[in-house]
């Protein structure tokens, strides 16, 4: 990639200085060692076997020809959500998302559910039909349809189901697998559950836990709030703690773990349309400038690449419909007219998708105000949606309904 440094010095972060040998270690998360640090969040529609496999060779790519830690892997790439109860009762779009490429390793996934019968019996599935490594539990789901059961974001708040759910889910993992737990401040300013939730992970015998920094009630509004993440890291020790929220560059990872000490970073919407992060962030954390923002002709090059891997996935160019909306994120911020965006939402075959990335300005820059454009997930803050009484008892043992486990994207 054309090597733009300057675009990348923006001014949030124009103060990091370089990475020295020595300052961050690799982190291990039960049986898998990470480095650089780094993993890619789950996010449903998204991290699908195409956009994992681009992700992970963009990674493989910033470590090329330097030195890597023995036995480790460039970063952990998780695939989309699933809910327990639907896995368990082989519902055909459930079982489609749960794929994973021919030779992935290791096999990561994310697991939703709030009975923790239906859980115990996900994971041994996982465990015995799809040869899973590594399980990441979600309790940061903030949809109002979720919440509004007790699930998702909402849940961590009655410790004891919370409890009750991780400890079926590692008792059924019987040390086969990795899992590690993610979820989000609280329900609101006021009623905030995640050091309780980080050591009941931690007491349960969960391998690592990630903090998405917001609320429920802020949804994806704002800014992260990283003290969050020092405080948890403070009150969580003998496991790794991972960090989520607002890491559009490579910089923004180093001055995450500079100001909370977390073990690792965790990359959700700043890697939509920027599959290349990975690589800037495996060059960033080996003590090298990260290669620099690339420009339209190289991101239509990697547009084509990605499309072409949706399509042989599917193998059915119908699958292109999946696409349009990594289109819309790989072109956020670029000098792009209407008429061909429109085009593009409108592209059935590759040789369309072609026709119209070869009429782009190759030349064209990334204007530096709009790297950090967020993309996909943008609405916020809005009060929970609860169940009636949910906040009277944090203690209280609650069965929720299945209306809770929802197919819907995690926090």
């Amino acid at each position: 990639m054309p090597n733009v440094i300057q675009a990348h010095r923006t001014s949030v972060n124009e103060s990091v200085l370089p990475v020295a040998k020595g300052e961050f270690q690799p982190v291990s998360v039960g049986d898998i060692r990470l480095w650089p640090p780094v993993m890619l969040a789950p996010m449903a529609g998204v991290t699908d076997v195409p956009f994992r496999s681009l992700c992970k060779k963009f990674s493989q790519r910033g470590l090329d020809g330097r030195p890597k830690p023995p036995e480790t892997i460039p970063g952990l790439f998780v695939n989309q959500m699933i809910t327990a109860r639907a896995f368990v009762n082989k519902n055909e779009k459930t079982m489609k998302l749960a794929r994973f490429g021919e030779n992935e390793h290791p096999r990561s996934i994310q697991l939703y559910g709030t009975d923790p019968k239906y859980i115990g019996e996900a994971v041994k599935q996982l465990v015995s039909e799809e040869s899973v490594d590594h399980i990441d539990l979600n309790f940061g789901c903030p949809v109002p349809k979720v919440t509004r059961h007790g699930g998702g974001g909402a849940l961590p708040y009655k410790r004891n189901l919370f409890r009750d759910i991780i400890s079926s889910t590692i008792s059924a993992a019987s040390g086969q697998v990795t899992v590690t737990v993610k979820f989000r401040m609280g329900i609101d300013d006021s009623h905030l559950t995640f050091l309780d939730a980080g050591k009941i992970a931690e007491d349960e015998g969960a391998s690592g836990v990630t903090l998405h920094a917001r609320t429920v009630e802020q949804l994806y509004s704002g800014h992260a709030q990283w003290e969050a993440i020092s405080r948890l890291k403070e009150h969580v020790q003998s496991i790794p703690v991972f960090g989520n929220g607002d890491i559009w560059e490579p910089f923004d990872a180093v001055r995450m773990l500079r100001e909370t000490s977390a073990d690792g970073v965790v990359i959700g919407r700043g890697c939509l349309g920027r599959p290349w992060l990975f690589q800037q962030l495996s060059e960033i954390f080996n003590g090298f400038e990260p290669s620099g923002i690339p420009t339209l002709g190289t991101v239509a090059e990697v547009m084509q690449e990605h499309a072409e891997l949706v399509v042989n996935w599917n193998q059915t160019e119908n699958a292109l419909r999946a696409f349009r909306k990594h289109a819309s994120w790989y072109l956020t911020g670029f000098p792009v007219g209407s008429e061909a965006r429109q085009a593009i939402h409108q592209i059935s075959t590759l040789v369309e998708l072609r026709k119209i990335l070869n009429n782009f300005d190759s030349s064209a820059v990334l204007p530096l105000d709009a790297y950090r454009l967020p993309r996909s997930h943008k609405g916020g803050p809005k009060k929970a949606v609860l169940p009636e009484g949910w906040l009277n008892d944090q203690f209280s043992n609650s069965e929720l309904s299945p209306e809770a486990e929802q197919l819907v994207s995690g926090g």
